[in-house]
This record gives C-alpha cells, structure tokens and sequence, in this order.
C-alpha cells in the first residue's frame, strides 16, 4: 500500500511537467482520420462501429472491436471523457498496445465498464506486476487487476472524466479525479485504443500530452 500511495502521489510530479507541454488532440472534434481500426473477424466495416456526430466519438459496441491511435505512445498523460447515452454498458481505454490483433490486442485495458472504471484487464498475454496467480490455477483468458477505491463514476448520460499517467511502465488511473489504480508494465510504449464492447459509448475531449 506504501509503494502505491507513493506512485500515485508521484503521478501528482508527472503532472505538473506534464501541463508544462501542450494537449495533443487524439481526436480532432471532427473525424477519425488518425485512427486505425480492427472488428472481430472483419465482419462488418469499421465506420458501421465507429463514427463521428456533433464533435463526439460514437462506438455502437456490437461487433466488438477497437480503434487505434496511428503513433505509439510512452510516457504521457491521457485525458478521455466518457458516457452511456442508452444506459450503463461497457467499454475500455487501451494503453501500451503492443500487438494490435484481432479481435483483442496485446495490451492493457483501463477496464470502463460501468461499476469497474479504473480495473485493469490484462489483454492478449499481456501482464502487470501487480497480478498475482497461484501456480495450481490455470491462467484465466482475461485476468483482472482490481481497482482500490469504491466506483467514482456518475450515472448513466453523464460525462465521466480518466486521468491515466504513464511513466516509464508504470500506469496510474484516476477515475472522475479519485485515485483508483497502478500497475506496473515491463512494456513501456505502445498504441492508446478505445474498445466497442457491449452497446453504445460515446468519447470527447480524447487528448495526450507527452513528457
């Protein structure tokens, strides 16, 4: 608990150098040309899921699937607002993709699902320090890493905000401004994704701002 408390007040150090160095804008308010995308077993095409209206990001969460910045990213902070238009569902914020395979990639998930936001999720073989196994138990397809605090999210229809600081591997979450969750990554670069998972979701102001 000592070591966590630590990282996240240091997140606190990162932040102050970050705001030093200009926003990136992921998402330019107007289309998704900076984007790559991947749909389970290309079973439809990407703008059926993924789209633009009114400067807002929709996802339709059925195929699953994600979409994909096009540059790799290492140390930053990650802003990204949130909500269910049509009630609570599920989605994720992908960070340090290493492999972007179909239909999961290698990499770590910032769970979103709706009473979760701020799990981590291990995709694709990926893995954190933090995730223990017992070494009778065969490893799950999707082990978790759970967050520290009560959910923070606000209802259904209302913007939530994540705060995601990463450092050298070292990923640290911040749901609608409540620390939530560390983990600590051997791989320290990768793509930054947003997953259609469940039904609708809507993404704004998606910025990263590098240090």
């Amino acid at each position: 608990m000592f070591l966590l408390a630590a990282l996240a007040l240091s997140s606190f150090a990162f932040s102050g150098e970050a705001l030093a160095q200009k926003a990136e804008k992921l998402f330019n308010g107007k289309d998704l040309s900076n984007w790559n995308f991947v749909v389970d077993k290309n079973s439809v095409p990407a703008d059926q899921v993924f789209s633009v209206r009114d400067g807002v990001i929709h996802i339709k969460g059925n195929p699953f699937g994600y979409m994909y910045t096009k540059e790799k990213y290492s140390n930053y902070k990650l802003h990204v607002e949130w909500r269910w238009p049509d009630g609570e569902s599920n989605s994720g914020i992908f960070l340090l993709i290493a492999d972007p395979k179909n239909p999961f990639p290698n990499g770590i998930e910032c769970q979103l699902h709706a009473g979760d936001a701020g799990d981590f999720v291990l995709l694709g073989g990926s893995d954190l320090v933090e995730y223990f196994s017992r070494p009778d138990v065969p490893r799950p397809d999707f082990p978790v890493v759970k967050k520290h605090a009560e959910s923070s999210e606000k209802p259904a229809g209302e913007w939530n905000e994540a705060n995601i600081f990463v450092k050298d591997g070292t990923i640290t979450v911040y749901i609608n401004g409540v620390y939530q969750n560390t983990g600590i990554n051997k791989v320290k670069e990768g793509f930054i994704g947003l997953q259609s998972e469940g039904k609708d979701v809507q993404f704004r102001n998606v910025t990263v701002t590098k240090w």
